[in-house]
């Protein structure tokens, strides 16, 4: 991972079903685990999606020291979006991490509420891709898919994460053909590539793999299944 582009506010935006919840809870985890004596904090803006949301993770989270920012019915079988009021100073404390796992479209738009705190914190913007879902499968419709995103929430995107997986079922090759759809993307979208993410796993040899085809192993980014798993 380019941790160059990682800030004090990190946003992580996308297709539905791209991934974007495990990347979220991932890096909080990470940012956690290499400054154990930093505040790291995780706010859920999945205002639609029951099944991707970062309340799943709750349990995880806490127990490595992460501070989950959840709607007050999280979890429950009360489902009704709300934001949380915390989300606003957290966004802007300079003194830790704040993660926002941002839901869809819908999402783009809560996060809009945001957008003067986000922007005076000069937080990082991550666009997760994904070349398995089809609406995102080309760079074309991932660029079109970031534009809308981009206008809802009157925000731009820093940098590109890809997150090309199918789930249980990915294999090394999987990971290795999506790089030069990763580069095409984020040639299109004319960000940087954050990081690419794998399941070490399901793919323990995929750093040396990844090298042999050109790619530069610093931008892998290891990741544990956090969330819940479809597919």
């Amino acid at each position: 991972m380019d941790k160059r582009l990682v800030k004090s506010c990190s946003v992580v935006v996308g297709h539905y079903g791209g991934g974007k919840t495990n990347f979220a809870v991932n890096l909080a985890l990470a940012l956690k685990a290499e400054k154990p004596q930093t505040p790291v904090r995780i706010a859920d803006l999945d205002t639609v999606n029951p099944y991707f949301r970062t309340a799943d993770a709750s349990e995880l989270l806490l127990s490595r020291g992460v501070i989950p920012l959840l709607p007050e019915f999280a979890g429950s079988n009360v489902d009704i979006p709300m934001i949380p009021s915390a989300l606003r100073s957290a966004v802007r404390d300079p003194a830790g991490f704040t993660v926002v796992d941002v839901g869809g479209d819908d999402g783009a738009v809560a996060l809009g509420m945001f957008r003067s705190d986000i922007k005076a914190a000069d937080a990082g913007v991550f666009f997760v891709v994904n070349r398995f879902r089809p609406l995102i499968a080309t760079a074309e419709g991932a660029r079109d898919c970031m534009a809308e995103i981009e206008e809802l929430s009157g925000l731009r995107c820093t940098a590109l994460v890809n997150n090309s997986n199918l789930g249980a079922e990915t294999e090394a090759r999987d990971l290795l053909d999506s790089l030069e759809y990763a580069r095409e993307c984020a040639e299109l979208c004319s960000l940087p590539i954050l990081c690419h993410c794998y399941m070490p796993a399901l793919v323990p040899d995929l750093p040396e793999k990844f090298a042999s085809a050109g790619g530069d192993p610093s931008l892998l980014f290891p990741m544990e299944q956090a969330t819940k798993q479809l597919f």
